[in-house]
């Protein structure tokens, strides 16, 4: 085993040619910034034949693995405060982009121990029947991952968080499906497709709705993040005035050679309103130098979910960032600004 003291894409390929390393492991957005990278002379003089990893995105992944050459790509989902993992070993499209393949098997002998259940994304509040039993989501539909555990194995399968008990109490469920049964929350929204593939959706709470209609920030920055002069995205809901829920922003990342001034606002909207349904298109778009990210290369979104489209708080806490939004009935993406909110909380413009 190889280790490298720090990530750099100036180094990463120099560490893997020198070390002669046939698989390499990968978390987070990692993928990300080697594929957003300019071209190293060593990025295909390796003997990588395997990646290992977690939180490769859609987005990202069969661009990862062309340019690198690297044949197989082997994507788990799992947690240190879990109680369930996945696996899946991919070699060709029918299971890119997924964590898991379920088959006859699988169901056998796990199929009742993992359910996904459907979750209110506003409340986060389980979704209960007529009986008051937790209802169970179809094919396709994304619901939260749930793990049967034996009562008497509770603190084997999960100990607790250090000296927050009343953190440890939310992960667990009782008379979920009949009285008295125990299950574990992940805190994860899945979703499994009529091939048994499994695809993970948001970590709950990243979830939102607009139009009453269940939105999933991953799925959209999945769209908007192709888009070609996008390097980054992150997707969340935002606040605005005088409407129910939460609508769409795109934190974006803009691509070398391309600004604020100069991107395609009309082909984005084109490209957004092709691709997605009307009610999951980002009605705001927020041009940054570069997204936050947490020590394990994962996308922090509580921050720019606080701050929302407010273009004087915009302007207070990132002076250099600019809005844009797509107006009702709009083709393309305009700029927005102070104007354009105080329509909105007068009411004179909805969304």
């Amino acid at each position: 085993m190889a280790l490298g003291r720090k990530f750099s894409h100036r180094t990463f390929w120099p560490e893997v040619f020198a070390s002669g390393a046939n698989r390499l492991q990968y978390v987070g957005e990692l993928c990300r910034y080697l594929v957003n990278a300019p071209v190293h002379p060593l990025e295909r003089e390796h003997k990588v034949q395997e990646a290992w990893g977690n939180g490769l995105r859609p987005d990202v992944w069969e661009k990862f693995r062309q340019r690198f050459q690297i044949p197989t790509i082997h994507e788990l989902y799992a947690a240190t405060d879990g109680a369930g993992n996945t696996f899946n070993q991919n070699r060709n499209s029918f299971t890119r982009d997924a964590i898991a393949l379920r088959g006859l098997l699988w169901n056998f002998w796990n199929g009742g121990s993992e359910v996904r259940v459907k979750i209110d994304p506003d409340t986060e509040d389980f979704v209960r029947g007529g009986n008051g039993f937790l209802q169970l989501s179809g094919v396709g539909e994304p619901g939260e991952v749930l793990h049967r555990v034996e009562p008497e194995m509770k603190d084997a399968v999960f100990r607790g968080y250090y000296k927050n008990e009343a953190a440890t109490d939310k992960r667990w469920l009782r008379d979920a499906f009949a009285p008295g049964d125990l299950w574990f929350r992940s805190g994860d929204m899945m979703r499994q497709d009529a091939d048994g593939r499994v695809f993970f959706v948001d970590r709950l709470g990243d979830t939102f709705r607009w139009r009453s209609e269940n939105v999933s920030t991953n799925e959209v920055a999945d769209v908007i993040g192709s888009f070609p002069e996008i390097d980054e995205c992150n997707v969340y809901g935002v606040s605005v005035p005088n409407a129910d829920g939460r609508c769409g922003c795109a934190a974006i990342v803009l691509s070398a050679g391309v600004s604020p001034d100069t991107m395609d606002l009309v082909g984005l909207a084109q490209y957004a309103t092709d691709r997605l349904p009307r009610y999951a298109v980002p009605l705001f778009l927020r041009t940054k130098s570069a997204l936050s990210y947490t020590g394990t290369f994962k996308i922090q979104k509580g921050q720019a979910k606080r701050e929302g489209v407010d273009p004087a708080i915009i302007a207070q806490v990132a002076s250099k960032d600019r809005l844009f939004w797509l107006p009702p009935g709009a083709k393309a993406y305009e700029p927005f600004n102070s104007e354009h909110w105080q329509s909105l909380k007068s009411g004179s413009v909805k969304l």
